[in-house]
């Protein structure tokens, strides 16, 4: 006996052939992760460069005017403009000319030789807090970095050269790009499978479905094939582009990461059929897609920590499958996960899996019965 009826076979193909004939389908296959790649990637970063800085030099000495030179060529300034009195200072910051004014007593060069604490003040523009703060831990590691080169003290604390495991560079695609091939695993694989079933209704087809040979979970098995094979490929891209193209090194083991992919895809497919259930135009399915989407990429840990947030939504946040995969993700790149570390994320996501393909079985039957 054939593991796959003729039937599901059929409905399998059929699926497949709906997916990639439809010109507004394949435009959500390829237009969202380019761009969500490209802006991920590009835009949204927490690095700073080409800033723009001005300095108030008062002091004449070799040490101010060293210190003037290691900003000026420092890799994320642009441009360091001097100032010369009070008025340049406000003028500058309320024209938003510069992201920052340094101002250098005019004691430094001589306290420095004496041994005694140098005091430099950094006025930011409060208007650009983000750029601001990230633009003054940069130079507050240069301070402490070039007072510990001179033998001196600086009024901020001084910060010692510190080795970042596993980024020792910083570099902010290396966190950032291997998560968004997360987020476009959930995009994409929860939209096709919220369609499926409302684009069915919205035919007229989805009649036909319940005259057909084929039984209420062979037609639910037929609805999860193509998100599964659409997800895997598109995930596996993903990875290929940020060690490729990005430059991401790859550390751990792909077989684990694809397993990992695998149940992930499973477990998102769940929510995405109980929408489609749910729904009876395709846009009432996208607007749930979106909706279930949105709070589970700010829940999952991609973008701020989920130890910050409040008790419930950290409660919460374990029903997130993307919390468990960027986990493994992450660490398959970076860090080399062994296979324990990758199991305790791996069961979270088996049991949503269950859960969610369960409750959507159930929810599916009832629509098709």
């Amino acid at each position: 006996m054939p593991l796959i009826s003729p039937a599901l076979r059929a409905l399998i193909i059929k699926e497949l052939l709906t997916i990639f004939r439809d010109p507004r389908t394949r435009l959500v296959l390829i237009v969202p992760p380019i761009a969500q790649l490209l802006v991920f990637s590009f835009a949204a970063t927490l690095e700073l460069s080409h800033a723009r800085l001005a300095v108030w030099n008062r002091d004449t000495g070799i040490w101010s005017h060293n210190w003037v030179e290691r900003v000026a060529h420092a890799g994320f300034v642009d441009s360091v403009r001097p100032l010369y009195s009070e008025q340049d200072l406000h003028h500058v910051i309320d024209r938003r000319e510069v992201l920052g004014v340094l101002v250098i007593p005019a004691n430094a060069s001589r306290d420095a030789a004496a041994g005694r604490q140098v005091h430099i003040q950094l006025i930011l523009d409060g208007r650009r807090a983000n750029a601001g703060a990230i633009l003054m831990g940069y130079l507050n590691t240069m301070l402490g970095r070039y007072a510990a080169e001179n033998g001196t003290t600086v009024a901020m604390d001084d910060i010692a050269p510190l080795r970042q495991w596993f980024n020792p560079n910083l570099i902010y695609r290396w966190f950032v790009v291997p998560g968004v091939g997360g987020i476009l695993v959930t995009f994409i694989t929860m939209l096709l499978t919220a369609l499926s079933i409302a684009r069915e209704r919205e035919l007229g087809t989805f009649d036909q479905l319940l005259v057909s040979p084929c039984t209420p979970l062979e037609i639910i098995i037929a609805k999860i094939v193509p998100a599964l094979v659409v997800g895997t490929i598109l995930g596996t891209l993903m990875a290929g582009v940020a060690f490729a193209v990005f430059r991401v090194p790859f550390t751990g083991s792909l077989a684990g990461l694809l397993v990992s992919l695998e149940l992930y895809i499973l477990s998102v497919v769940g929510f995405g059929l109980m929408i489609s259930a749910v729904s009876s135009t395709q846009q009432q399915a996208m607007l749930g897609t979106f909706t279930f989407v949105v709070p589970s990429v700010l829940m999952s840990g991609f973008a701020t920590p989920v130890e910050n947030m409040p008790p419930f939504l950290q409660w919460l946040s374990n029903v997130i499958p993307l919390k468990y995969y960027l986990v493994v993700l992450q660490g398959s790149f970076l860090k080399d996960l062994p296979a324990s570390v990758i199991w305790e994320n791996d069961w979270p996501m088996l049991l949503i899996a269950l859960t969610t393909l369960t409750a959507a079985t159930l929810f599916v039957r009832g629509r098709l019965q």
